[in-house]
């Protein structure tokens, strides 16, 4: 399988994407190289080879979910650049 210029033109349409013709030829080129690396990687036995979730080995820390006591409705208002005693007061959205 190989690119043409007819196939990059159609994914830059597709994209929205108005590539010179310089760039076009490069992307050809480019697309190209990376098919014929796909066809060496194919070549490979990985018949052993277990599926992966991650390339490394990672180590999750999340902390401990604890319940704790709230803050308090006025230490909630506190820091509000505008309130009244009971909400926030935030600018209209929908006239």
């Amino acid at each position: 399988m190989s690119v043409t210029k007819k196939d990059v033109k159609y994914v830059a349409d597709l994209a929205r994407l108005q590539p010179s013709e310089e760039e076009t030829e490069s992307l050809v080129n480019d697309m190209n190289q990376i098919l014929d690396y796909m066809t060496t990687l194919e070549e490979l036995d990985t018949s052993d080879v277990e599926p992966l979730e991650h390339v490394i080995e990672l180590e999750y820390r999340l902390r401990d979910d604890k319940a704790k006591e709230p803050l308090s409705h006025e230490d909630a208002l506190k820091n509000a650049p505008d309130a009244d005693t009971d909400y926030f007061r935030v600018p209209r959205v929908i006239e």
